[in-house]
């Protein structure tokens, strides 16, 4: 079965409770049981990995290499400035989809800036919790299609 990595950046282990209004109020334990059904529906197998260190990130993404055809990331913060995110990313070659629940190009200017975008195969931005079940699936139908 094909494996997904799902990873999580800075402060995506506080959902639910920051900021509602923008992030919605569901958590990051609602979103992998959302998730995990999708991936059963697919057929592939997921793992999740949250962590509000880049280096960790960095370093989970290097371990990705030949055990996952494909990757969801919502880098967070990271998204608008980490070039250490975008060389691994770009490192590995492993397809990835960007998501970010909110709509960070209708936010502060700094935000409308993802590092990471041009390595990537989509991005889905502003949807809420549900741009991490098209980014799954459409990650799944981009590669498993090649």
């Amino acid at each position: 079965m094909e494996s997904i990595l799902v990873i999580n950046g800075p402060n995506l282990n506080m959902l639910g409770q920051r900021d509602p209004a923008i992030y919605g109020s569901e958590t990051l334990s609602d979103i992998e049981r959302m998730l995990s059904a999708v991936a059963l529906e697919l057929g592939v197998e997921l793992e999740f990995f949250q962590s509000n260190y880049e280096g960790a990130l960095v370093e989970k993404i290097h371990s990705a290499l030949g055990s996952f055809m494909g990757i969801v990331i919502n880098p967070g913060a990271f998204t608008h400035y980490s070039y250490a995110l975008k060389d691994a990313l770009g490192s590995v070659k492993i397809p990835f989809v960007e998501i970010h629940i909110s709509n960070i190009y209708a936010r502060e200017a700094f935000r409308h800036t993802s590092v990471l975008a041009s390595e990537a195969i989509g991005q889905i931005a502003g949807l809420g919790t549900y741009g991490y079940e098209l980014a799954l699936k459409a990650l799944v139908r981009n590669v498993l299609s090649r």
